[in-house]
């Protein structure tokens, strides 16, 4: 088989990746081992924030802020062409403190970032109630990051696929034995469907990219860091946006249903709910809407965050001519997918993408030394 692009992964990276080379006319072929979407993107919150994600102004803010403008367009574009609702909301996320100490540290974050020209306010404890009358008595104020929103993963994740899929991008289901180098160069992958040659492979396998043979990426570039959730059901609804403390978040969907979440955990590839994971997500949930106590339980999952060493993730060209990436996203996956996108789709066709992405290069974490040719 002989394609434009191979990209390896249909996640929600590699099938947002597949759709916009299929809409520059690219053939695509998107190689994925199970189901898409069925890994880290099923399992993600869908928290679009920017704000909180990215406490330092720098280039990982500005990479979040760029991708958080293109979401809705994003959005409109993946619905019109799947005919799904992805489940896109505003409302903005709420960075709630509990304690004297961590209200004095945000209104120091918040100073900066006006500063900067970047939108958030600072509220004290009965404006933040106003917003969310569920929130517990014990909260100090909170930053509230106005023009931030939230999306339905799950939805999002299957939408793209399909509209990539209708773009003309196509899915092969099986195992990728390897990425293959000659003259130099990457040529395609070797699959157990057969060879398929290709002028350019995108690695977007997120936490398992590095068991992909020649992936051009030194040790411990990519590594899974556990995440679990749970989810518990409110009726009426009993938040309307996205709230954080300092221990973990809360995440609403339009129907009632509340994600809690989530573990950081350092466990190889070990997916399971534990106990302690499930206390972990409770008590903070608890903690930040103590009405929450009478709400069941009604699902709980684990799978596992694509982390890089710095926690950015590794976007477009690397070393090997015709091998790019978007893989390593950490926890922000979700937020980064219409910038990963855009910037990876621009790269392939060698366009210069919407954001500089040197400070993303995989040469940061010296991958010219990890080259495996086959």
């Amino acid at each position: 088989m002989k394609t434009d692009v191979v990209v390896v992964g249909a996640g929600i990276q590699g099938s947002a990746v597949a759709l916009r080379l299929a809409q520059a006319g690219k053939k695509v072929v998107v190689l994925e081992r199970a189901i898409p979407g069925a890994e880290a993107s099923f399992a993600a919150g869908g928290i679009l924030s920017p704000g909180v994600e990215a406490t330092e102004l720098g280039p990982f803010y500005g990479l979040c802020a760029a991708s958080l403008a293109r979401y809705p367009a994003f959005a409109r574009d993946v619905e019109a062409a799947s005919g799904m609702w992805v489940g896109y909301r505003g409302g903005g996320t709420l960075e709630a403190a509990f304690d004297d100490d961590h209200a004095r540290l945000l209104a120091g974050r918040a100073e900066k970032l006006q500063k900067a020209g970047l939108p958030v306010a600072v509220l004290d404890d009965a404006e933040v109630r106003r917003l969310e009358p569920a929130l517990s008595p014990s909260v100090r104020g909170a930053l509230h990051f106005q023009g931030e929103a939230s999306v339905d993963p799950r939805l999002l994740g299957r939408a793209t696929y399909i509209a990539a899929a209708r773009a003309g991008a196509t899915f092969v289901t099986g195992q990728v034995r390897r990425i293959v180098h000659e003259g130099g160069r990457a040529a395609g992958v070797d699959h157990e469907s057969g060879r398929i040659d290709a002028d350019a492979v995108v690695l977007a396998a997120g936490s398992w990219s590095l068991q992909v043979e020649g992936h051009g990426l030194p040790p411990g570039a990519v590594r899974p860091v556990r995440g679990q959730m749970a989810v518990v059901d409110t009726r009426p609804p009993l938040l309307s946006r996205v709230v954080f403390s300092d221990k973990g978040y809360l995440v609403p969907r339009a129907d009632g249903r509340i994600l809690c979440g989530s573990t950081m955990e350092e466990v190889g590839f070990q997916k399971a709910v534990t106990a302690a994971g499930l206390r972990h997500v409770l008590d903070l949930a608890l903690e930040v809407a103590p009405a929450l106590a009478g709400a069941p339980v009604v699902e709980s999952w684990s799978n596992f965050r694509p982390a890089s060493p710095d926690g950015s993730p590794i976007l477009g060209p690397g070393t090997v001519p015709g091998l790019f990436y978007a893989t390593g996203h950490t926890r922000n996956g979700i937020l980064l997918t219409p910038i990963t996108a855009d910037s990876v789709c621009a790269a392939v066709l060698g366009k210069a993408p919407p954001v500089d992405l040197a400070p993303f290069s995989p040469a940061r974490l010296g991958a010219g030394r990890a080259v495996r040719a086959g």
